[in-house]
């Protein structure tokens, strides 16, 4: 006895540091341990885990397989495997063996149909000793059947462009060793070749190359397994219609997360029939953007599938009036994953904890808790707890170890792990410890709880310091739970989740700051049993025997203590929060007025004796449908034309529809003649256009809703009269004849006439109003009222108000008014107008909101789902009342203000029928009753692009001048592009029935819209044809366009060919720009022939004309500017003088930095831009071609920058023309002369082009004097400015050199002038002058301008002209650069002289 209290009181110490608060569980078991440690003995946990688990594997007889398994731990774990939960005897076994690593290696996998020893489950199992064990997930090694398959191929014919299925199937094991061959070999990656996950072949769009012998092999160890040959047959192209049919409709499918799944809709017939589909009744955009892509042969692939993926598909498929549909599931499974993970828990003996874990999947995982290796099975001490968790109750040493909640559902299984660690409690520190807690009794005893009081120790009678520890266990058990008071010097404890009826035994001990003082005698203390209520009924059904009632049956519960005394049905509309209930004595019951077509839930509870038992589970059932029981809502007509009425309504009330609304039946009867006609509406149509009417005549409507079940009521008449004659709606009405307005003192009465011109369609009257203006509410009434009274209005306010006709093409222009309603103390109002109340309705006070968040979704090329919101309705947006919507619609036209509108019962409307590639505008009103509200604010979008279904038109063929071998083709683009035009192509032919791919190409990249062509064949005729393209691909081609082409070379050209603009040979044509076209008629003739000698003398007496009053006008301008800048001259040259008196710079001068040099010789200043340090210069930016290759003759079709080139010679062209094109192309650079301190070099520097210069460089050098005579050189003219004169023979050779001017002669250096390189005379004396290069324009100093000549005249220009259109042979290219580099040459030994 002594030593089973001392080994009560040993155990007691594990309470020491517990005795101030109750024991936590879960995270607070986590928590409150930490604080624990500060005197405990700490272990640290030791991390052990898997590296690899192994994975499902499928394996084909007598080969060999590898399961994956490896773990990490401190101390090398011992792997064991298990197989179909039994630990596998590796070491006997001579198929299986355990690899380094742990991984598991079956060799020669056995597979019969009696024997299976290597098909099931594996787990790897990794053991530490004195630590604990781990189990990896497990894996299903499956093993593929005998290679066979289902079905074979078949022989199959398909027209070209058509589709087809050859058939293979095998098992789903097999599915992957699949693969086809056609002629016996493999077929390759083709893309309308497909594969389908049965194994089927898909073959869409199929050509003459498709057709042979096709097998499916299955790949397997050994010999591959060959099927039987069928053969494909390609038939002709199909020209009659043939019977729309569905070669393989989809089949419902399953696919992981993540995965990718095939949706095949195969369909076949003529016309070649086109497939779309739509996932819970919205259509996919299939267009290749987002993850649903349509493949060749109407074959849907969803990449990356998720869950919000699953649903029904719907494949549609259309040829001409034909339309077949079919549908498949799919179901998307996830396997389980970890939303919360086991943690590692510190505890001590006695508490209770909780390992938290949380997974997720689909279908719902199942949770089972593993204990070192072993299944926890739930008992009175190990509980599941919140479906997941495992709790852990009265904690004893042998609870240590790792714990692992695994998670498993039918597509996989997942573990996570955590360790327990159970803390030793360290020494208390030395002192009185508290005596056994005296008088424990149980006040209180009840089935699943009792109270225990106390009185303090002996030791301690007043106890305030003390708390105390409650352990408690099932007698019997050796397993003791605790439980802590809250506070100290409290004496009593509830302890609950107690078993009834049960001995459980009770002892306290008392805590002080010293530890656990000695434990109470144990109490063993019963608790009371549970009083037997009845238990679920069983067998709970319920079916609906009527519209308006449901018939509840029930059995007897099976358990209970006592007679059944009675019986309480309940039942509750689903949707609805309170429940109704009905006694019932026997095991049925109907329940009667219920709603029609509504669903109920239904469940029963039993009573006896002792009170109700527990309830069944609920059942739902809906009770049956009926006739609609009202009318359907807002029924209106709109009269289109003389013939046809519109009209439009909306469904029942919800409550009121009693079923699945099928149809709508319309009946409408002239008012004359009381014989009804009906006419039924299939489905929820919500519209219909009665044609066929009687000019001016009325009619009336009424509309009835129908179910299965037959046709509910109708509605009221509607009348409505037909037009006398059809009037014009192609424009807006005019203006109102009058407006009058008539203020109250709350209400202001308006009355109007018509439009007078009553030839234009009127549909109604807008009436706007508002303090101070007339936009702030907007009233719409109908075409037949003449007065409305506009009421809750402010007294004494002044009311602007507008009236304006619309129709459907618009609103018309608007009357204006404006009244000031009357005080309130006018008492003298009095309404004259009550005669006209019928059609005076009284606006609600409140109007309805707009709505919001409008929002469009581009679909297609030619859809967009427009979505919104509405403000008005509760929060979770569920329309339940009469409330409709209008969407109206627009492209984003300025000049456009035409809008179509539709009406919807949602909050989403799929708007159809638009242009490709253009952009629309949206926006929406509600209507609810006689209530609108204003139109909402628009949403845009702009429709996807599509291939141009228009060709480009306007085509025209012309020769070019002079060269009759080329001509020049124009266009326009075609009027429905449907897209950004991104080129063209033009065929041409000499034969116009050729096949298309035997013409000659031209592309054309850009939008441009004209063309030339060359080297064509003289007096032949062609046929041009273009086809436009965009991003989507290529449109239609154009009609073919005839030309011939000359019949031979012109050859005698008149004398002012160059200046009428003639393309001939030596001149320059006028570059019209990369923009121009052609007149359409040209100036050819059909055939080609040149204009005639009439227009070309008219045209060259036009030129001459302009050209002499330009150069007039020009000399006028220089004259006076010169004028003005003698002033500015003679300043300039003082200075210069001053500054400059001297050629040589001061060597002393330290406090300035010498300028720049300048060179006065003869008036000429020469100012330099650039000291290169370099002393090799090469001529980086010279024109000079390098090869022959860059000299090209010039015309129409060179780009600009060529002409920009070469403007640095145009110096001598004098015609008016080439004066204009100079100045468009571009200013002449000035030659820079500048010096430098180098020696004298041998290279010349790069000269800029005109890319580089300023705009201000240079004018047209009409400006200048026209000499007459021969050339002279330079220092021979005896008057005039300094020049320098190079016949340029090509115009890349024009280098921009001046000679040295003479002694006398002004000279104006504010003059610009067109440089030319300077030319020197045989024997021509030097002048000796300092030392200068030509620099690189790279600095920007002001330059030092050449004075050179202005253009000789017309004839030398022409020679010079033709000179440099003429192509140059290398040798001549030769010659011309050694003559340059001779005149380099004499330039470098003037500089040095």
């Amino acid at each position: 006895m002594a030593a089973r209290r001392a080994r009560r009181l040993l155990g007691s110490l594990c309470i020491a540091l517990l005795f101030a608060q109750p024991a936590p569980t879960g995270a607070a078991a986590r928590s409150g341990s930490r604080s624990l440690l500060t005197e405990s003995l700490v272990r640290t946990f030791t991390p052990f885990y898997f590296l690899v688990e192994p994975l499902d594997v499928l394996a084909v007889r007598g080969m060999s397989v590898i399961m994956n398994c490896s773990a990490q731990c401190e101390t090398p774990p011992r792997i064991e495997w298990r197989k179909d939960g039994s630990l596998l005897n590796l070491v006997s076994d001579d198929r299986r063996q355990l690899l380094p690593d742990g991984s598991l290696l079956i060799n020669s996998v056995v597979h019969s149909k009696h024997n299976k020893p290597d098909e099931g489950y594996y787990q790897c199992v990794a053991t530490v000793d004195n630590l604990g064990t781990i189990v990896s997930r497990t894996a299903k090694l499956t093993v593929a059947g005998l290679p066979r398959f289902v079905s074979q191929p078949e022989p199959t014919s398909v027209p070209r462009g058509g589709s087809a299925v050859l058939g293979c199937e095998v098992t789903a094991e097999l599915a992957p060793l699949l693969r086809w061959e056609r002629e016996r070999r493999a077929l390759g990656p083709e893309t309308h070749a497909l594969q389908l996950p049965g194994g089927a072949l898909l073959l869409s769009n199929a050509s003459a190359a498709d057709a042979g012998l096709y097998r499916c092999v299955l790949d397997t160890p050994g010999a591959p397994k060959y099927s039987d040959e069928a053969e494909l047959r390609v038939l002709p192209d199909a020209e009659e219609p043939q019977k729309l049919a569905l070669l393989k409709p989809p089949s419902s499918l399953s696919r992981l997360a993540g995965q990718s799944a095939l949706l095949p809709c195969v369909a076949a017939g003529f016309p070649p029939p086109l497939v779309r589909w739509a996932r819970n009744g919205e259509e996919l955009p299939t267009d290749g953007s987002g993850r649903f892509q349509l493949l060749p042969g109407g074959v849907l692939e969803i990449q990356d599938v998720t869950e919000a993926d699953a649903g029904t598909f719907t494949c549609i498929a259309e040829s001409g009036n034909d339309t077949l549909e079919a549908q498949a599931e799919l179901a998307v499974q996830v396997p389980p994953t970890f939303l919360k993970r086991p943690a590692n828990i510190y505890a001590h003996e006695s508490m209770d904890i909780v390992f938290e874990c949380e997974v997720t999947g689909k279908p719902t995982p199942t949770v089972k808790w593993v204990k070192n290796g072993d299944v926890v099975i739930p008992s009175d001490y190990f509980k599941i707890v919140k479906e997941h968790n495992l709790q852990v109750l009265g904690l004893v040493k042998s609870d240590e170890g790792f714990y692992q909640c695994i998670a498993e559902n039918d597509v996989g299984n997942a573990q996570a792990g955590a360790q327990l660690i159970i803390l030793d409690l360290a020494a208390a520190p030395a002192g009185p410890l508290p005596s056994a807690p005296r008088d424990v009794v149980a006040t209180l005893v009840s089935t699943r709880f009792i109270r225990l009081t106390w009185r303090p120790p002996a030791s301690d009678p007043h106890g305030d310091n003390l708390t105390y520890s409650i352990f408690y266990t099932k007698e019997g058990v050796n397993r003791e739970r605790v439980e802590n008071t809250s506070r100290a010097g409290e004496t009593q404890v509830m302890i609950q989740s107690l078993m009834p009826e049960t001995v459980y035994v009770f002892r306290v001990v008392a805590q002080s700051r010293h530890g656990p003082g000695e434990s109470s005698a144990p109490l063993k203390v019963a608790t009371q049993p549970e009083v037997q209520l009845p238990g679920p009924a069983p067998n709970i059904r319920a079916f609906s025997s009527s519209p308006t009632s449901v018939t509840v049956t029930w059995e007897t519960p099976l358990s209970g203590n006592g007679d059944i005394q009675n019986y309480k049905l309940y039942y509750m509309e689903k949707g609805q929060h309170t429940e109704q209930d009905v006694d019932v004595a026997g095991l049925s019951h109907t329940v009667t007025g219920l709603k029609k077509f509504t669903e109920y839930s239904f469940r029963v509870v039993a009573y006896n004796k002792h009170g109700p038992g527990v309830s069944t589970h609920d059942v739902v059932v809906r009770t049956l449908s009926d006739v609609p029981s009202a009318p359907p809502q807002n029924l209106t007509l709109e009269v289109r034309n003389s013939k046809s009425i519109l009209l439009q309504w909306q469904p029942p009330p919800a409550g009121t529809q009693s079923g699945q609304i099928t149809g709508y039946k319309i009946r409408y009867r002239r008012v004359a003649r009381k014989s009804d006609v009906t006419e039924s509406v299939a489905g929820t149509q919500l519209s219909q256009l009665i044609e066929g009417l009687e000019r001016g005549t009325e009619y009336s409507f009424r509309v009835a809703a129908m179910t299965v079940n037959g046709t509910g009521p109708a509605t009221d008449w509607v009348s409505a009269e037909t037009f006398e004659s059809d009037l014009d709606e192609s424009r807006v009405p005019e203006v109102p004849s009058s407006l009058h307005v008539r203020p109250l003192v709350t209400s202001i009465v308006v009355s109007w006439t018509p439009p007078e011109n009553q030839d234009v369609v009127v549909r109604g009257y807008a009436i706007g109003y508002g303090i101070g203006s007339p936009h702030a509410q907007t009233i719409k009434v109908d075409y037949k009222q003449r007065y409305y009274t506009i009421e809750n209005l402010d007294p004494s306010s002044h009311y602007v108000i507008t009236l304006k006709a619309f129709n459907n093409v618009g609103e018309g222009i608007p009357l204006y008014e404006s009244a000031v309603t009357r005080p309130h103390s006018d008492t003298s109002e009095v309404d004259l107008f009550v005669i006209n109340a019928p059609y005076t309705p009284v606006p609600d006070p409140s109007p309805m909101m707009p709505p919001v968040g409008v929002q469009a979704s581009i679909l297609s090329h030619d859809t967009i789902r427009i979505t919104w919101a509405d403000n008005s309705l509760p929060k979770n947006q569920k329309i339940t009342d009469a409330r409709f919507y209008t969407v109206r619609w627009k492209t984003n036209i300025p000049a456009n203000t035409k809008y179509k509108t539709a009406n919807a019962t949602t909050l989403s409307y799929l708007v159809t029928g638009l242009k490709p590639n253009t952009l629309y505008e949206f926006s929406v009103m509600v209507t609810k009753g006689r209530r609108s509200s204003t139109w909402s604010m628009t949403a845009h979008g702009t429709t996807f692009e599509l291939v141009p279904t228009s060709p480009p038109k306007d085509v025209t063929v012309v020769s070019k001048e002079g060269k009759p071998r080329t001509i020049i083709v124009n266009w326009q683009p075609p009027s429905e592009a449907n897209g950004k035009i991104t080129g063209y192509i033009i065929y041409y032919s000499t034969d116009v029935n050729a096949e298309i791919h035997d013409w000659v190409i031209e592309p054309v990249v850009g939008n441009r819209l004209t063309h030339q062509i060359q080297e064509l064949t003289l007096d032949t005729p062609y046929f041009f044809k273009i086809q436009a393209r965009n991003s989507k691909g290529m449109g239609p081609m154009s009609e073919a366009v005839q030309f011939r082409t000359p019949k031979a070379e012109s050859s005698d050209k008149m004398p002012n060919d160059q200046a009428s603009g003639s393309a001939g040979k030596g001149s320059r044509p006028v570059d019209l720009g990369p923009d121009y076209k052609p007149p359409l008629g040209g100036s050819n003739s059909p055939h080609g022939s040149p204009t005639s000698p009439l227009d070309s003398n008219m045209l060259l007496v036009i030129i001459v004309s302009v050209g002499v009053i330009t150069i007039v006008i020009v000399v006028i301008v220089a004259v006076f500017c010169t004028r003005r800048t003698t002033s500015h001259q003679k300043k300039k040259r003082a200075a210069c003088k001053s500054v400059n008196g001297s050629h040589k710079y001061k060597g002393n001068s330290k406090d300035v930095k010498p300028p720049d040099l300048w060179i006065h010789h003869e008036r000429l200043e020469l100012k330099p831009i650039d000291k290169s340090p370099d002393p090799n210069p090469i001529m980086t930016d010279t024109p000079i071609p390098r090869n022959s290759q860059d000299i090209t003759p010039v015309d129409n079709s060179m780009d600009s920058n060529i002409h920009q080139r070469r403007n640095s010679y145009r110096g001598h062209e004098s015609e008016d023309s080439m004066s204009t094109l100079a100045g468009r192309r571009g200013m002449r650079p000035k030659m820079m002369m500048p010096f430098d301190s180098q020696p004298p070099q041998q290279s010349v520097r790069n000269t800029p082009s005109t890319d580089t210069m300023p705009a201000g460089s240079a004018v047209p050098s009409a400006e200048l004097a026209e000499p007459e005579g021969p050339f002279l050189p330079a220092e021979e003219e005896p008057q005039g400015p300094p020049t320098a004169h190079v016949r340029p023979s090509h115009p890349l050779k024009s280098f921009a050199v001046p000679a040295v001017p003479n002694a006398g002669g002004p000279f104006d250096p504010a003059l610009p002038s067109t440089p030319l390189l300077s030319q020197q005379a045989p024997g021509h004396p030097l002048h000796a002058v300092k030392t200068a290069s030509i620099g690189t324009l790279g600095r920007t100093r002001p330059p030092m301008p050449v004075v050179v000549p202005s253009a000789p005249e017309v004839q030398e220009t022409t020679r010079m002209l033709e000179d440099s259109e003429s192509s140059y042979e290398p040798d001549e290219l030769t010659k011309e650069m050694a003559h340059l580099e001779g005149l380099m040459k004499d330039l470098n030994a003037i500089t040095t002289a």
